[in-house]
């Protein structure tokens, strides 16, 4: 047994006790630890504070030297988790423990199992201060959804990347809504030389998924060449519903009219096309007629409807991402893809089929957003995956830099969450309605979260837990593009880096550039 870090003292209760530190230099804040209990065994708890006290008094602090011998002692409080019993249900002691019980560093074992953070799984980092993998479990974390929040900068798109890269090795099919072009880099290995160094540590290797990726654009491929294929709706027989949808601000007036039009084009028709819609809008006598045609026309100058539609049975396919790339695409397209996309997954999920699946949502605040900050027309659907998706295998994914933003009925129904550092208020109020059992001090360590570091707060797990998230084995897609560059000091040094056999030619241009800025 190792040696103890200290002994219980004082009043204790049932939940909380303090020690007296007797290995100051192995103890920190939010270490686990383990103590005996007569009757429930090895039971772990978790350092929660440490202070330093000394009976010096404020007179004889003044007057001390520098080089003065200051007696001091170190208290540490502990916070009881519990222990398994024979039935594997977590339970906390009955009894408290007593003064002068010693106090051990935890061992792996008893942390893995007590906690839950599992052995096979999504494996999403380090616990903190430990070399213990922390793992979830597949299965919980698609079925019941899951949420990455952080403010900007703090590396939720990195840690969305981690997660991503888990569930292609674990041949969990995925849609990612990718609003900024930052998942296409799964296709690269990690090259980065900080990282390479980094992975030994967490056990990993650089890995290129190009033979997973797939990546949509809504746009077209003169605009977005790094795709793989163009990503289209279904432009054939649309009903009123649907078209409401992809239209948005029609009255109740405008919509019975389209919806006469509709009715009409399906009673002599058996395959009719928005072109065919427009010119049925345009035989109506009302002038109310022109802001329905200007709408429709709108849609058709999108290009997103198509004869060919891209097959959902192509977009979800076992061991595969498909990515739907809507950089540079209008924000209005981006949700009307996003509606019809979500409703068309839901659907064939219900009906078997798509195989169960993940839909990754990026910046979900602007296809989600909270009643009262903002509409979209893809926030109904999403209300209904986050709320029903998990009874027919749809899970959700969404991430966002503004928690307050985000529906909170998407939210709330997120088994997972993996908090990065945040600090505005309005989303801390968010994150604490969202987290059941929310406390002041854990609110102080989401405003404290190292960068690379993630709380995961899960129903799967005892007590939320910080996590140092694993390198990347892919390129990362989501750095900030660099305001300032770096310019060489002098002309020749450019001329320098220019890849010019001719010594001649290249000494004429440094003796042209001299003439030029009056250095000759």
């Amino acid at each position: 047994m190792r040696r103890p870090l200290g002994t219980i003292f004082g009043d204790t209760g049932a939940l909380r006790f303090r020690f007296a530190v007797t290995a100051p230099d192995l103890v920190r804040q939010g270490d686990y630890i383990k103590v005996w209990h007569p009757t429930d065994g090895w039971v772990l708890s978790q350092v929660v504070s440490i202070r330093r006290l000394s009976d010096l008094s404020f007179e004889e602090a003044k007057s001390a030297g520098a080089f003065t011998e200051i007696e001091e002692k170190v208290i540490a409080e502990g916070l009881v988790i519990g222990s398994r019993d024979e039935e594997g249900l977590l339970r906390s002691p009955r009894t408290p423990f007593s003064p002068g019980d010693r106090v051990f560093p935890a061992d792996e074992d008893l942390i893995l199992e007590t906690i839950g953070l599992g052995r096979d799984g999504i494996y999403i980092g380090l616990l903190d201060g430990h070399n213990i993998k922390v793992v979830l479990d597949p299965n919980s974390f698609v079925q019941k959804h899951c949420s990455i929040l952080a403010k900007t900068g703090s590396g939720k798109s990195y840690t969305a990347g981690v997660i991503v890269e888990e569930l292609l090795d674990k041949g969990v099919p995925l849609v990612i809504i990718d609003p900024h072009g930052e998942y296409a880099s799964l296709k690269f290995e990690n090259i980065n030389e900080g990282d390479l160094k980094r992975m030994a540590r967490y056990g990993v290797l650089p890995e290129s998924y190009a033979d997973q990726v797939m990546v949509y654009t809504p746009a077209n491929l003169a605009v977005a060449p790094h795709a793989d294929a163009v990503f289209r709706l279904d432009g054939v027989n649309l009903d009123a519903r649907k078209l409401s949808l992809m239209v948005p601000g029609l009255t109740d007036t405008q919509l019975g009219m389209l919806y006469q039009c509709i009715k009409a084009l399906k009673a002599r028709m058996d395959f009719y096309r928005i072109d065919d819609i427009i010119d049925e809008v345009e035989k109506l006598k009302s002038n109310t007629k022109w802001a329905i045609i200007h709408a429709l026309e709108m849609l058709k100058e999108t290009g997103i409807l198509s004869d060919s539609p891209t097959p959902l049975d192509e977009i979800v396919q076992p061991r595969k991402a498909s990515i739907i790339d809507m950089k540079g695409v209008d924000p209005k397209l981006q949700e009307i893809v996003v509606s019809q996309l979500a409703s068309g997954l839901f659907e064939a999920r219900k009906l078997g089929k798509i195989p169960p699946l993940m839909l990754v949502i990026e910046e979900a605040h602007n296809f989600c957003p909270e009643k009262g900050i903002g509409k979209a027309t893809s926030s109904e659907i999403l209300r209904t995956i986050a709320s029903e998706g998990r009874k027919f295998g749809l899970g959700l994914l969404v991430i966002s830099q503004r928690p307050a933003r985000v529906d909170k009925n998407v939210l709330s129904q997120c088994n997972t969450q993996i908090i990065l550092k945040v600090t505005n208020p309005n989303d801390l109020r968010a994150l604490s309605k969202g987290i059941e059992g929310m406390s002041a001090d854990l609110e102080e360590e989401i405003k404290r979260i190292p960068a690379g570091m993630a709380l995961i707060v899960s129903n799967d797990i005892e007590k939320p837990v910080l996590v140092d998230v694993r390198v990347r084995k892919t390129r990362h897609g989501g750095e900030s593009s660099k305001v300032v560059s770096t310019y060489p000091e002098s002309w020749e040094d450019y001329l320098d880096t220019l890849d010019m056999e001719d010594e001649v030619v290249k000494g004429e241009g440094k003796g042209l550039l001299s003439r030029l800025f009056g250095r000759g």
